[in-house]
């Protein structure tokens, strides 16, 4: 499985590590910062592009079970560099029913430890490392999965839920 309860790669986040506080703004513009989901599970997904093929495929996976995650108490908010505009076409073209925040300036990204050194296709570039931070009620981090799972992402979220 992919799910790892270790240390995060990039810092000291661990499962029982209180998750770090944000705020950023949706693809509808609402301020949206953690304190907001106290007392609910939040599935905390970082990806790295809206409308590419993994991003889309984790986020329709989610979205496709996206009552019965709620109906089992989790809230879900995804947070990639894209400007809420882009965000916005996104949520449009796959009727996605949660938040996507606007990290442009990667300052969550960078609190979570998941903006850093990427290679693609022999570049190397700075990016979003595909992680999901599970938030239990008490703000505290429950699980990281590392590599998501993109078309099979929820039934990863059950699972390290459960862990």
């Amino acid at each position: 499985m992919k799910n790892e309860s270790v240390k995060s790669p990039f810092n000291n986040l661990k499962p029982g590590s209180k998750a770090p506080a944000f705020k950023g703004i949706d693809q509808n513009g609402a301020s949206i910062a953690l304190k907001d989901y106290a007392g609910k599970k939040v599935v905390l997904y970082f990806y790295p592009k809206d409308d590419t093929p993994g991003c889309t495929a984790q986020a329709c996976n989610l979205r496709d079970n996206y009552t019965n995650l709620l109906q089992d108490g989790f809230e879900i908010i995804g947070v990639s560099p894209d400007p809420a505009k882009k965000h916005k076409k996104f949520e449009e073209k796959y009727e996605l029913p949660f938040a996507l925040i606007a990290d442009e300036d990667h300052s969550i990204a960078e609190k979570y430890g998941v903006w850093g050194e990427k290679k693609f296709m022999g570049k190397t570039y700075d990016g979003i490392h595909r992680t999901t931070f599970l938030i239990d009620e008490t703000g505290k981090i429950k699980n990281i999965i590392t590599k998501p799972d993109t078309k099979n992402h929820t039934d990863e979220v059950l699972a390290a839920w459960h862990e």
